[in-house]
């Protein structure tokens, strides 16, 4: 049962909101003003609250940003009698999560509290699995539990304890830098620099003197002495993203560094000591570079101490329900939605797509539904991909259909409860039907939580 305390200084008001709030079936709590509050949710934290502005002492700003300061803010519900574009801008800004005006509207009250609840259980259950996922990979951004990504998991470990030179490789868009900063913040030097230089982004002349840096004189525009990434690192970490860009030249001197773990300033004799971790990444086939006399062997072999290979997201199509989750609670924070709703259609095209630009591409095709989505829900023809799977394509086959209207409505209303994970109330919201209407529904149609219809054939159907 989800808690909600009121905070008003009006007896009247506080004894109405307690009675109404409480047949809706919530835990209620009043408090009469800033002091109280704090007491209070110091004692029993509430899932929502509903503050008054104009409380005697501390008002309800001022309570509202201590909240944020101290992060302790659940959803807080602005309920005043003077609703000036100023005072509303403040309390957004301060982290109110909506604004209602007195008199209050008794049925958008019930919906904004009811939508304050479900954003405070996501929030828990959000902070749940982050909490796991920190404990269990101690890697917060780097998503799954596939076999594959157990791997990557297991190596990153293995390597954040020691020194050694790290090689990590694998397509555009799977996270080779993300991989690159959990083995720097789970390794000893976590509090020195972690420093990444995209090779491809500097010509061969520039890219020198911003990992060596150089002395006044020593080329043209060069007015005064510079420190390169190589110094500037410490004893943190750098790395090297597209490493199989530079040119064969700065190949060499890049070689001789790792040899010797000292390198010279451009224009300067002066040899420094390297101190710092180097982690280089790559989409490219560096043994085919090598064939092809593009990259040098021993570079090669000196930067692949260890070898971290990431698999392209087709390759662990079970992370992609985890990575959905996870990248959709990013968005809405970022974008400041609530599509939480995930149907089984558009998770059977999320799941079925290759993703050839891998999680960079998920996460692209998520932000832009959500930002066209107009409900809570992440509806298929929102997605900026083809709602026909890679099989299916590749088959030429056409996706299934129901053909009777039996099968329509009883796969419909399974769509339904599945996108609401099983609240009732809400499904009967989302169809139009009383409780008891739904209830015969789930009887007749033997609909359990879990279930997956499928259409079979002509005219009948298949269950998994």
């Amino acid at each position: 049962m989800a808690r909600i305390l009121v905070v008003d200084d009006d007896r009247s008001i506080r004894r109405t909101l307690e009675k109404f709030l409480s047949e809706l079936g919530y835990d209620v709590a009043t408090a009469v003003d800033g002091p109280d509050a704090q007491k209070q949710m110091a004692a029993e934290p509430p899932d929502v609250v509903l503050l008054d502005i104009n409380l005697p002492g501390m008002d309800g700003l001022t309570l509202l940003k201590t909240m944020k300061e101290a992060g302790a803010l659940p959803p807080t519900i602005i309920i005043s009698a003077h609703g000036d574009m100023r005072t509303t801008i403040q309390a957004i800004q301060h982290g109110a999560y909506d604004y209602l005006n007195k008199p209050l509207d008794i049925e958008k009250l019930k919906i904004t509290v009811r939508r304050a609840v479900e954003s405070a259980e996501m929030s828990k259950n959000l902070r749940h699995f982050v909490a796991e996922a920190a404990t269990e990979y101690q890697m917060d951004n780097i998503i799954g539990r596939s076999p594959a990504i157990r791997e990557v998991f297991k190596a990153i470990g293995a390597v954040s304890t020691t020194k050694a030179t790290v090689l990590i490789t694998g397509e555009s868009g799977t996270g080779k830098e993300l991989v690159a900063r959990a083995i720097h913040f789970n390794s000893p030097e976590k509090d020195q620099p972690f420093v990444a230089v995209n090779c491809s982004a500097f010509s061969a002349g520039l890219l020198e003197s911003e990992l060596f840096g150089h002395v006044r004189g020593a080329f043209t525009g060069a007015v005064s002495d510079k420190d390169g990434r190589f110094r500037a690192v410490g004893g943190g970490t750098l790395l090297l993203d597209e490493i199989g860009e530079i040119s064969l030249e700065l190949q060499v001197k890049l070689l001789r560094v790792l040899q010797e773990r000292r390198f010279e300033r451009v224009g300067d004799n002066r040899s420094l000591p390297l101190e710092a971790r180097i982690v280089a990444a790559t989409n490219r086939d560096l043994p085919e570079m090598i064939r092809r006399g593009t990259f040098r062997e021993d570079l090669y072999y000196r930067l692949k101490v260890v070898e971290i290979r990431l698999p392209p997201l087709r390759e662990r199509r079970e992370d992609i329900p985890l990575l959905v989750e996870h990248l959709l609670a990013k968005i809405n924070l970022n974008l400041h939605k609530r599509v939480r709703y995930v149907p089984d259609e558009t998770m059977r095209i999320l799941v079925g797509y290759d993703w050839p630009g891998n999680v960079r591409e998920l996460e692209n095709a998520l932000t832009r539904a959500v930002v066209v989505s107009k409900g809570e829900v992440l509806e298929a023809g929102a997605l900026p991909i083809s709602g026909a799977t890679q099989t299916d394509r590749e088959r030429g086959e056409p996706e299934p259909e129901w053909t009777r209207l039996k099968d329509v409505e009883r796969a419909h209303i399974l769509k339904m409860l599945n996108r609401t994970n099983w609240k009732k109330k809400k499904t009967c919201e989302l169809l139009d039907i009383t409780r008891p209407t739904l209830d015969k529904k789930i009887r007749d149609y033997g609909l359990k939580p879990g279930m997956v219809l499928v259409p079979s054939g002509t005219g009948g159907e298949g269950t998994t």
